[in-house]
């Protein structure tokens, strides 16, 4: 029988997966260890294998099979645009992708004037604003905080990940637009889905028997 690999993102979103993983039979004692340095986390006797990624790099893993499942946020799937099967919604880790900025700048987006746009996910936006809006924007990648775009004149616009707004509101920023929510998902290799069936099968079905129960 061959190992099943998890690739998890790390943080917040791995721990909670740990916790729900845990609820359906599948425990990972040496991933507990905080001060462990190892990079791969095995369960001999379920035959698995776990390791944590950035966020990013989980599609990737998962679409060229080094990861036979992945639990990532929406947002990543969408941006990375992965050969994967998206298969369940775990429902937390919930959020909004919108488009934010000063009020004034909401009359931009009611008259499909060209504005700036600032964004860690320039294809995000990109799909929204053209194929959605029919809007043509510039888009500037930004890496760090976006909500200082609109502030120091970079853009008229950012489109960011909301959680609670309270970021935006202190800096005199609001949401304009929603253009989708988000929560963290199960996707996986479409050839491990092929091979081993039975065993993803079965896991996902226990994972969705226990968010449907939550």
């Amino acid at each position: 029988m061959r190992y099943l690999t998890f690739a998890l993102t790390k943080g917040r979103l791995a721990f909670k997966t740990l916790e729900l993983l845990e609820q359906v039979g599948i425990t990972c004692e040496e991933m507990k260890d905080k001060d462990s340095r190892k990079l791969i986390f095995v369960n001999e006797e379920l035959k698995l294998k776990f390791f944590l990624s950035k966020g990013p790099d989980v599609p990737t893993y998962v679409e060229y099979g080094a990861a036979d499942i992945g639990i990532v946020g929406k947002d990543t799937i969408m941006e990375e645009g992965r050969k994967l099967y998206e298969v369940l919604d775990l429902g937390f880790g919930k959020c909004r992708m919108c488009v934010c900025g000063p009020a004034s700048a909401r009359q931009y987006l009611n008259n499909n004037q060209l504005i700036r746009v600032a964004t860690k996910y320039p294809h995000i936006a990109k799909d929204y604003f053209y194929n959605q809006k029919n809007q043509t924007v510039e888009l500037i990648k930004l890496n760090g905080s976006i909500e200082l775009a609109p502030i120091v004149g970079l853009s008229e616009v950012i489109v960011d990940i909301v959680e609670t707004g309270s970021t935006l509101r202190e800096n005199g920023l609001e949401v304009l637009e929603e253009i989708c929510p988000l929560s963290a998902r199960v996707v996986v290799n479409p050839v491990s889905m092929r091979m081993e069936n039975e065993r993803i099968t079965d896991l996902i079905q226990k994972l969705k028997t226990l968010v449907s129960e939550n």
